[in-house]
């Protein structure tokens, strides 16, 4: 989902901590009374790991009349993460896929060659009020997947591993942490974990992963000796373990990265790819209408952008 016209995040004010090469303060859009933070890509980081997009939706209340509507929209080269913490989205994809994501589930689509998806509010729930609260992120796929298959996985909450050690509790999303793996399908060494702190608790980040960052979704967050508040965005320097310490009131944390990627990524609209030449392919094929529809949700659809 890319649907919200979010401007570059913008760096945030100076800092102590040797430890964290980049602080990022996203820039809000507000759509329609729905704020969205974007706090990747930007002109200081493209990319954490293989993420190379990341907004936070929410969290808002769509009040009785209003709904989520993303109409059909392509994406090349990515896998695109759905995480949501309040609220519920129903998904539909050009390979027949019809589900309701609700939280803490998990939605992988992996677009590999080209897929084409909607994301709506579902029918049960419209004409009431809803709340909406969630993440969305782009992994970028490695050299040897980028033109894969589409594929399309979603693994319920129960399914991922759960953290709960003094004053933290949390799940691992993606990936490996402290011991526990997640089920999610990957592609390369990426990591993506839902964590909460108790007020004053202190909980290490080792640097078992390349490139790591955490993004704020509440609270304050200590970090030897800086003071972090919600919707920043922290990059911490490859090599160094990390350790975190919640404000006095608790914090809510997201913490991502993963291996490095081996060669650039560029980025149009929703088409992420090593080669300029694959994404002007891409963009011709939606333009002339050669991607797949989607089932269900063929009545409408995103036009490319400029055309």
């Amino acid at each position: 989902m890319s649907f919200f016209p979010g401007k570059d995040p913008v760096a945030g004010d100076a800092f102590s901590c040797d430890g964290i090469e980049n602080l990022i303060i996203p820039r809000t859009s507000d759509i329609g009374g729905f704020s969205v933070r974007r706090a990747l890509p930007t002109r200081q980081r493209r990319l954490v790991g293989p993420f190379i997009f990341f907004d936070r939706m929410g969290p808002a209340l769509l009040r009785a009349g209003e709904a989520l509507d993303v109409k059909p929209h392509p994406h090349i080269g990515l896998s695109t993460v759905t995480y949501l913490f309040d609220g519920e989205i129903k998904h539909r994809d050009s390979l027949g896929t019809e589900l309701v994501i609700k939280p803490g589930d998990i939605n992988l689509m992996t677009a590999g060659r080209g897929i084409v998806h909607s994301e709506r509010t579902p029918e049960n729930l419209r004409g009431k009020p809803m709340s909406v609260s969630g993440l969305q992120t782009w992994l970028a796929l490695p050299d040897d997947k980028e033109e894969i298959d589409p594929a399309f996985g979603h693994t319920d909450r129960q399914a991922m591993p759960l953290i709960d050690a003094d004053g933290a509790k949390g799940r691992v999303v993606i990936g490996s942490f402290e011991g526990l793996a997640s089920p999610v399908t990957t592609f390369t060494d990426t990591l993506y974990v839902d964590l909460s702190l108790e007020a004053g608790k202190r909980f290490p980040f080792s640097a078992a992963h390349e490139e790591r960052a955490i993004y704020i979704l509440s609270g304050e967050l200590v970090v030897a000796g800086d003071r972090f508040s919600a919707d920043q965005l922290l990059v911490f320097r490859p090599g160094d373990n990390i350790t975190l310490e919640a404000g006095p009131g608790g914090c809510h944390l997201m913490l991502f990265g993963g291996a490095a990627l081996n060669s650039k990524r560029y980025i149009w609209w929703n088409f992420v790819s090593s080669s300029k030449e694959r994404i002007e392919k891409a963009k011709e094929e939606w333009r002339t209408g050669r991607f797949d529809i989607v089932p269900g949700d063929e009545e409408e659809f995103v036009p490319l952008p400029g055309a």
